[in-house]
């Protein structure tokens, strides 16, 4: 036990926090790409010098890169011990998108920097930005029908990329000689460099004023503690087993749904988690790698308990059996880029779908559950260049005990927001005719699910490749205790004359659009929480009084009450 006091340990424990959030808003503010510098899909943290494990991360970071970054950081750890001799110097930062390695998906490329006080190895800094293209079959990297993930991208494994301070030109030229609009990609590396070498500096200033010891001391309190915290909240859980599943609408290549069953064991302080019986590897790029599964359980864990510190110590007494041999422990070759955006939110509704039977006052219906990932590449005639524009969309939070879901809310695997569209206007040659609440998407309920959203993208000149994966274009989030389920996904795309859905609902790719075409996207509203005919009537009328439900509309979700119109 330390033996320090309540106040410097509080004082450290948000100074270190304070360091992840200056890296955050550094990268933020001086990356190129909207996805990050508006978007925000990105994270930062400390982690142990020795184990990788997590320290600190910002409190604006992705939720999903809590568990992932840590499982990469201690890929680079291997790496220095097996192919360097276990010798790094400061000024050194790795680079490393490898999803076998403690990763995501492609695209999302991991920084990885030792920091040294007074010539000691202490930590090791580490971000992840999501960066617009890295090659592969598709603008933007998000291949609905790959099979290997070499279609996917690039794949780098942990490789020095910046040698005491000094970027290796060579490998910046392989990295930019594989992607698209290679051009503009220099400005997010920098960025993504420079914000850890504002953490170097905060977190140098932070032991200068504490000292060393101290500050080893605080960590390994706070570790202590978040542990204990999270067993206590643990510890009022009813012990038993809980079941619940998800599922993803198909794999992109074979037309049939995926599911995730989930069982999830209470015994005393601990949470054992068991998803064996799930669905074998697909062939398509829905399967996950171990390190976003087991971050998603983590984040399903943390939606739980809020209050819980975020370090390792808050991940001690959740177990895990690795589920080999399903589509949630990806192998080399199989592709994955909808693991980290899609899959992880079906894990995640899987687990709250099996706690809800538990504590049904901590927990809420289904969230809309899919990032809607949206890329479209083209050729820009009059700025003379080509562009790749990613975007990411909100849909409908679950009701829960005492309150509505929220409408247009970020995903459950993160806190991004999606880039303003006057923004991506000024960047890309589109127009966006349509953005607004799709009224009536939530699910029925004593407590309704939040709605969704409704966007139409009009191509106003050149040609340009359409590709996405989302999720929930099958079937709506999941209701609970009598609610109904949130509305579906549903994607339209306007050629001319002619119109086109995708076979697979909520995944395609290189749908060609021209000048004049439109892509139409409605997002899933939030599943609905308890038995419709209880909602109150005051609550009905609110609904139907704001436009939400026209009175028929009403009448036909939440039953007679309804009539009082």
């Amino acid at each position: 036990m330390s033996n320090l006091d309540p106040v410097t340990l509080t004082v450290i424990q948000n100074g270190l926090i304070q360091v992840c959030n200056e890296m955050d808003l550094a990268f933020v503010r001086s990356a190129f790409s909207p996805v990050i510098s508006e978007g925000m899909d990105r994270s930062d943290g400390i982690y142990d010098a020795h184990d990788g494990a997590l320290i600190a991360q910002g409190e604006l970071g992705l939720p999903v890169f809590v568990g992932t970054m840590q499982f990469s950081t201690q890929a680079v750890i291997e790496r220095v011990k097996t192919h360097y001799a276990g010798r790094v110097d400061p000024g050194d930062v790795f680079i490393v998108n490898d999803p076998y390695l403690g990763g995501t998906h492609l695209m999302d490329v991991r920084f990885v920097k030792p920091f040294f006080y007074k010539g000691e190895l202490f930590a090791w800094l580490a971000n992840t930005g999501h960066w617009p293209d890295v090659g592969g079959m598709v603008p933007g990297g998000f291949s609905a029908s790959a099979t290997e993930v070499e279609q996917e991208g690039l794949r780098l494994p942990p490789v020095k990329f910046f040698k005491k301070g000094e970027m290796d030109q060579e490998i910046l030229s392989i990295i930019l000689s594989n992607i698209r609009i290679a051009d503009q990609r220099i400005g997010d590396i920098k960025a993504q460099a420079a914000a850890l070498a504002t953490g170097e500096q905060r977190l140098t200033a932070l032991i200068d004023r504490y000292g060393a010891e101290v500050v080893r001391q605080a960590i390994g309190e706070m570790r202590h503690r978040a542990e204990r915290q999270m067993r206590a909240r643990i510890a009022d859980i009813p012990d038993g087993v809980y079941e619940g599943s998800s599922q993803v609408d198909s794999d992109g290549v074979v037309d049939q749904p995926l599911t995730i069953r989930m069982k999830i064991t209470k015994k005393g302080e601990d949470l054992t988690f068991d998803m064996t019986g799930s669905s074998p590897p697909c062939r398509g790029p829905m399967n996950s790698v171990i390190a976003t599964t087991k971050s998603a359980i983590y984040l399903a864990i943390k939606h739980v308990f809020p209050d819980v510190p975020i370090n390792a110590g808050t991940f001690e007494p959740l177990h895990i059996i690795e589920p080999e041999g399903t589509f949630l422990y990806a192998r080399y070759p199989r592709p994955v880029s909808g693991c980290a955006a899609e899959v992880s939110q079906r894990i995640a509704e899987a687990v709250f779908a099996a706690l809800t039977q538990a504590i049904p006052d901590l927990l809420f219906a289904a969230p809309a559950g899919t990032s809607g990932n949206l890329g479209v590449g083209g050729y820009d005639p009059e700025r003379q260049r080509s562009y790749i524009m990613y975007l990411f969309t909100g849909g409908g939070y679950g009701g829960f005990q005492g309150g509505d879901g929220l409408s247009n809310g970020c995903s459950t695997i993160g806190i991004s927001k999606m880039p303003p569209v006057e923004v991506l206007e000024q960047f890309y040659p589109v127009l966006f005719e349509e953005f607004s609440l799709r009224e009536g998407s939530g699910g029925a309920g004593e407590f309704r699910g939040g709605f969704g959203i409704n966007y139409a993208i009009r191509l106003r000149r050149g040609e340009a490749r359409v590709s996405m994966v989302m999720d929930h274009g099958r079937t709506g989030p999941q209701g609970v205790l009598g609610g109904q389920d949130g509305s579906t996904n549903t994607v339209l795309v306007t050629q001319g004359d002619k119109s086109y859905r995708p076979p697979h609902l909520s995944k395609d790719q290189d749908i060609e659009i021209g000048a004049g075409d439109v892509v139409r996207v409605s997002t899933p509203g939030g599943g609905g929480f308890g038995d419709p005919t209880r909602r109150r009537p005051e609550l009905i009328a609110q609904d139907i009084a704001r436009g939400y439900y026209t009175p028929e509309q009403a009448r036909e979700k939440f039953g007679f009450q309804a009539a009082a119109e």
